[in-house]
């Protein structure tokens, strides 16, 4: 996987934004919350991201796979190569990342991006609807005497 694969998986999860901090590092975040981090210029670590307990004690295990510096009280994971583990494998452990930290989003907060998200995408509609709509031909409007039909 690299960079440009990375950035578009991640910013498929709903609710994802990406930012540059600390200089030159790519985070990617669900409501203000870390869920994976890729530097931008040569470092010891390519990736890191949150991962569950029992993934954590496994992955720590592996070649090229480490404690994050700083984060690994936190149960995550760094990998010194994008690809570290194959991709399918990757791409479900950012799954998981994610999932982990919107699960700890207050439900309350969780619904509110749920219904913003809602309204987003609605108005998206209404505007191609409108677009779309725009550009129809008119329907010929029939007679009153053939709305009525056999009731005259």
């Amino acid at each position: 996987m690299d960079i440009d694969s990375l950035r578009k998986l991640c910013l498929s999860f709903p609710h994802t934004m990406e930012n540059v901090q600390w200089g030159h590092d790519l985070c990617f975040k669900v409501d203000g919350k870390l869920f994976a981090v890729a530097p931008l210029e040569v470092a010891p670590v390519r990736l890191s991201f949150k991962c569950s307990p029992e993934n954590f004690a496994q992955l720590c295990e592996r070649e090229g796979v480490m404690p994050a510096p700083y984060m690994a009280r936190a149960q995550w994971v760094a990998l010194e190569q994008l690809n570290t583990l194959p991709d399918s494998e990757l791409r479900e452990l950012l799954a998981e990342s994610y999932r982990l930290v919107w699960e700890r989003l207050p439900r309350k907060r969780q619904a509110e991006l749920q219904r913003a998200a809602g309204k987003a995408s609605s108005a998206k509609a209404k505007k191609a609807s409108k677009r779309t709509s725009s550009k129809r031909k008119p329907a010929a409007k029939k007679s009153r005497s053939t709305k009525l039909g056999k009731s005259q």
